[in-house]
């Protein structure tokens, strides 16, 4: 009998869909057949294999990104039921029905579930956010970082520029240049690199920029939202410290 009703039983969803950049977004139903520890993802290749919405009608398939189905690579960000997260750890079976899917407002939609990460990007770029290696293949090995920072800097690392934290934060909007907690999280790890700390001095620069730390309205709900936990109120915290220090210094010319 149990058998019986999961083969009967059918999962609704509600997506926000959007068809080009220019266009309005709408809604529209899709009932999935159940299955036991389905993820959404799986329920949107569903979608992809019977592009038929609620009503029977024919439709075109919902277009999303995804890549690792292991929360690793953070391209499958989207909202879940007002909540954004990673489609692919976003179990059915834990989600209140009907289940809704929308993309990320903070970033342009491409379309349907597809966004468009410049912005994050940029952000990373703004700051360097990389270690300047060029050149140096042949130099041999480079200092060796202390394991008391390395474990600290290891959890930093995790960061999959996933996009959630800046979805999450009130103050990445239209409206500011703000560059986000991700970007400034990254600031704090290659600064503690042995060698990315030779371009410290330069990111701080750009964290006090318009756009940079100052924006940070300390809402906090970055580091609730971020699928790693990475602690990105204690990066935000620790490059206030060095930024101040850093305007300071260059008030009294150290």
């Amino acid at each position: 009998m149990a058998e019986t009703n999961t083969a009967n039983k059918k999962v609704k969803f509600i997506v926000t869909r959007q068809d080009s950049p220019e266009s309005s977004s709408y809604t529209e139903e899709f009932e999935i057949p159940y299955r036991p520890n389905m993820n959404v993802i799986s329920a949107l290749m569903e979608v992809q294999r019977n592009p038929t919405n609620a009503k029977g009608d024919k439709t075109t398939p919902v277009c999303w990104e995804s890549n690792c189905l292991e929360e690793v690579c953070g391209a499958c960000s989207m909202v879940i039921n007002g909540k954004p997260r990673q489609a692919c750890t976003a179990l059915v079976d834990k989600l209140e029905q009907p289940v809704r899917i929308a993309p990320m407002s903070t970033f342009p939609v491409v379309r349907d579930l597809v966004i468009n990460r410049e912005r994050m990007f940029n952000a990373l770029k703004r700051v360097k956010a990389w270690i300047p290696i060029d050149g140096t293949y042949d130099l041999g090995p480079g200092p060796r970082m202390a394991e008391s920072k390395r474990q600290w800097a290891y959890e930093l690392s995790k960061c999959m520029t996933c996009g959630v934290c800046l979805e999450s934060c009130p103050n990445v909007n239209d409206k500011t240049s703000f560059i986000g907690p991700a970007a400034i999280s990254q600031v704090r790890l290659f600064n503690a690199h042995p060698t990315g700390e030779m371009n410290a001095e330069e990111r701080l620069d750009t964290l006090m920029e318009d756009g940079g730390i100052e924006g940070c309205g300390n809402s906090q709900n970055c580091v609730r939202s971020c699928p790693k936990g990475i602690p990105l109120t204690t990066s935000i915290a620790a490059m206030n410290k060095d930024t101040t220090k850093h305007l300071f210094a260059k008030w009294l010319g150290l």
